[in-house]
């Protein structure tokens, strides 16, 4: 083993790889029981095939466009590691073999990919997604990677913003890439004016689980090495996640009347995006903060897409777009030099150019990310077509793509109104995202 190859180090990002993978079945349950049964099938394939497009998306080109050589301004790696030619396993990315760097940086971009599809919950063609998740990866989630996680990317060498495991590559680019999606494929057949309540909250807190399970890799597997960064970021994570539970659930009861089962998975998964970025950067305190007004922000959040009339289904936008703003911004505030080993937030004695730069670099994103998909989208929608048709989404995906139900229980499965784990007296309730 070559001398600056740590074992430790090896063996730790092996394991929050793995640990991030196991996030996409999450996601898929979570999504899944949240959409009505007679597309959850296709809720759940939608964040399955992610693992096989984007993994060979990724060893093609794709690590090599956000993680090889400069190909010039910042803005993009070249091919210099296309079909991952250029790596022998000897060969050593910080105190880690490059294959396990690469791989743990594959299952971000399957997780980042198949946070999108809620944004269109129940209603896109399911062959169009896979050409879309691949010309995705390699338009919007591979630029913003080199931009923000190489050192020669033009985020991190002019801006040098602290972002430990992705609120901008990840969240905020789910976030407004979701929002695109949702605006170019128009709101579902009945939104507004049909339940839309979730058919299985039991998947929906699973999947949370999971989610909140594999988040520790996500966070404290960004340090790249079994050290005290790590064991900060993994602290904060459960910080963060449980503050969020509590605000998301203050707000449902000071706004609804009701603390909800779906409200505090989604609380858990807004303060898991708040603290993404600033797992490394803040203190115990301040993460419990930012999942706090993660959990709040988000809360409050996913309403709009009532009053504004669009609809992004499991609520990407609501849930990682503000979620991880909070999460990036915050960073200019609560950074402190004690974690971080140099750069302060504005409270704790730093001046206002942290705080700019995070603003800066998270508006960037968000622009970059919205309008690359919302052209993408557009394209596939006048070409190949996007949405499905609307025979397609009124009798459900299930059966339409897939030949299959969720629930083989006799012929009442086969239906679109069938809504199993909602009680008829419940309250509607629009699913929310995590």
């Amino acid at each position: 083993m070559p001398a600056s190859i740590d074992s430790g180090d090896t063996a730790w990002l092996l394991i929050s790889a793995a640990l991030v993978l196991l996030m996409v079945p999450g996601l898929a349950l979570f999504y899944g029981g949240m959409v009505r049964v007679m597309s959850s099938l296709n809720m759940l394939m939608m964040s399955f095939v992610c693992l096989a497009v984007v993994t060979v998306v990724w060893i093609a080109y794709g690590y090599s466009l956000a993680f090889g050589p400069d190909a010039g301004a910042g803005l993009i790696g070249g091919l210099h590691y296309a079909g991952m030619g250029n790596i022998v396993p000897g060969s050593a990315s910080g105190s880690t073999p490059t294959f396990v760097f690469a791989g743990f940086q594959l299952m971000f971009a399957i997780i980042t990919a198949a946070l999108l599809s809620g944004a269109i919950a129940d209603r896109a063609r399911f062959g169009t997604w896979i050409v879309f998740v691949a010309a995705w990866v390699t338009l919007v989630y591979a630029p913003v990677a080199h931009w923000v996680f190489t050192p020669d990317g033009w985020i991190a060498a002019h801006l040098r913003i602290l972002d430990l495991a992705g609120g901008t590559v990840v969240e905020i680019n789910s976030g407004a890439s979701g929002l695109a999606l949702a605006l170019v494929l128009g709101p579902r057949l009945g939104f507004r004016s049909e339940p839309m309540r979730p058919h299985n909250m039991p998947l929906v807190v699973l999947g949370a689980g999971l989610l909140w399970f594999g988040w520790f890799g996500f966070n404290a597997g960004s340090a790249l090495a079994a050290n005290a960064s790590a064991g900060i970021a993994f602290f904060n994570t459960q910080a963060a996640a449980a503050a969020g539970v509590a605000g998301w659930l203050v707000v449902e009861r000071l706004r609804d009347g009701k603390a909800t089962t779906l409200g505090a998975a989604s609380g858990a998964v807004a303060g898991l995006v708040g603290i993404t970025p600033s797992c490394g950067s803040v203190n115990p305190m301040g993460a419990l903060a930012i999942g706090a007004i993660a959990g709040v922000a988000c809360g409050y959040a996913v309403t709009l897409k009532q009053k504004l009339g669009y609809d992004d289904s499991l609520d990407v936008a609501g849930v990682h777009g503000v979620g991880g703003l909070c999460g990036t911004v915050l960073i200019g505030l609560l950074a402190t030099a004690t974690v971080t080993g140099g750069p302060r937030g504005l409270l704790f004695g730093g001046g206002p150019s942290l705080l700019g730069r995070q603003a800066l670099a998270a508006v960037t994103v968000a622009m970059f990310s919205f309008t690359v998909t919302w052209l993408l989208a557009t394209l596939l929608q006048k070409t190949i077509g996007f949405r499905a048709a609307p025979a397609d989404e009124r009798g459900g995906l299930d059966l339409v793509v897939h030949g299959e139900t969720a629930y083989d229980l006799g012929p009442s499965t086969s239906g679109g109104g069938v809504h199993f784990g909602a009680p008829a007296t419940s309250p509607q309730r629009t699913p929310v995202q995590g």
